[in-house]
């Protein structure tokens, strides 16, 4: 599964339901430029290794590209296409003035050493200098990217431009010009989405069951906010193990176990149970945090739950979406669900460029007066084309990109 298909189709849909502009759609069929550069670092042992590196602008017709950077061994050109895509969308899903963009290296992050890992870090701002940059583009973590990465490369690009620039990236740690917020963000955006979403439907949390996928960053702040909040986990998986436990899991006590055993696997009271099973368990939220392509056709029908919040990007496939659409399941999508990322991320820049940094509860606010409206006009948009919530969503961005997208040409 090409996931650049899957975002092209998901382009076509909406575009074709409300006509949109001919010209803008041509415009959003590709991105804007395509950068790749080979990354020489030389290792621990003395050996040097080339890691290949990519950096994709989609558009930026409403401000400067805006996007994460992932160190993986899957990344391929396609995969970081759809992501800065993606992207695009969800900042005009929240109206935030930034545009799309995503970078990628092919590699696992495991089997390098901090120091390794620094120098890549070091070598990616290098290669890519020219093209990004507080006012062109602000790369932020992503997958088994961090802080510590991000503070890596603001140093690096502040001495290959003599001066500190710290609003060149985001996410950075706190003592180092991040945002308060920010790595909850992601999770807590999911979590007020979810919120309007339960309110609308007249559901009542203590009586809801989840299950969610994913328990690094993202996926287990969300399990926090949820169990915080009434709801009963049920099931959790990370890289290594899913667990399930019918009677809910403490995920005060799972996340200690984390920490000490680096995985959920072997939790005291929970079994274990695979993937697949966690996807069709009876629950009534289903939560994927992880990666692409996790609901397919092939698993779309045996899910029970009534209502999937995205927080990975791109984890429902478009044959998936219609089998889900047609089971009347609830998909809150990527681009609104985990736009408290890129929403936090924004404001760090702003924080940057203004050298005024907000309190915990100012952003939190901040960040609530913007998903909220967001489900809502979404929710609406729904409404009026009789579509599901990622179709809505689309159809609210692509009016926004195609306004911007007037002014300029």
């Amino acid at each position: 599964m090409n996931a650049y298909d899957n975002a092209l189709r998901q382009l076509e849909t909406a575009a074709k339901l409300m006509n949109l502009n001919s010209e803008t759609l041509a415009i959003l069929s590709s991105p804007e430029k395509i950068i790749m550069a080979s990354l020489p670092v030389r290792m621990d042992d003395g050996s040097l290794q080339i890691f290949q590196s990519y950096r994709v602008q989609y558009n930026s017709a409403r401000g400067p590209y805006k996007g994460g950077i992932r160190f993986h061994p899957q990344v391929d050109v396609d995969e970081v296409k759809a992501l800065s895509f993606w992207m695009a969308i969800k900042c005009a899903v929240v109206d935030i003035p930034m545009g799309g963009g995503k970078g990628g290296v092919v590699v696992d992050p495991k089997s390098l050493s901090q120091a390794e890992i620094e120098k890549l870090s070091r070598a990616w701002i290098q290669a890519f200098r020219d093209v990004v940059g507080p006012d062109k583009d602000i790369p932020a973590p992503d997958v088994y990217t961090n802080p510590q990465i991000m503070a890596w490369m603001a140093d690096e690009y502040s001495k290959l431009v003599g001066k500190q620039t710290l609003g060149v990236v985001t996410g950075k740690p706190l003592d180092y010009g991040g945002s308060k917020g920010r790595e909850t963000a992601t999770a807590t955006g999911g979590f007020y989405v979810l919120q309007e979403a339960i309110k609308e439907k007249n559901l009542k949390p203590e009586k809801l069951t989840v299950a969610v996928q994913g328990f690094g960053n993202a996926g287990s702040i969300m399990a926090k906010l949820l169990f915080d909040a009434g709801y009963k986990v049920v099931a959790v998986a990370d890289s290594r193990a899913t667990i399930y436990d019918r009677g809910g899991l403490d995920i005060d006590k799972l996340i200690n176990h984390k920490q000490e055993t680096s995985s959920v696997s072997e939790f005291k009271g929970a079994k274990e149970i695979s993937t697949q099973e966690l996807f069709e368990l009876k629950v009534d939220i289903l939560v994927p945090a992880a990666l692409e392509n996790q609901i397919t056709k092939d698993n779309a029908e045996n899910i029970q739950a009534k209502i999937i919040v995205e927080l990975a990007n791109g984890p429902t496939t478009p044959e998936a979406d219609q089998i889900l659409h047609g089971n009347q399941v609830l998909v809150i999508p990527d681009v609104l669900a985990n736009a408290g990322g890129v929403t936090v991320s924004y404001f760090e820049w702003l924080q940057n460029n203004s050298n005024n940094y907000w309190s915990e509860e100012e952003v939190d606010k901040e960040l609530k007066e913007r998903m909220m409206p967001a489900y809502q006009a979404i929710s609406a948009a729904a409404e009026e084309y009789q579509v599901n919530l990622r179709t809505a969503a689309f159809i609210k961005a692509l009016e926004r990109l195609d306004q911007a997208e007037k002014i300029r040409n």
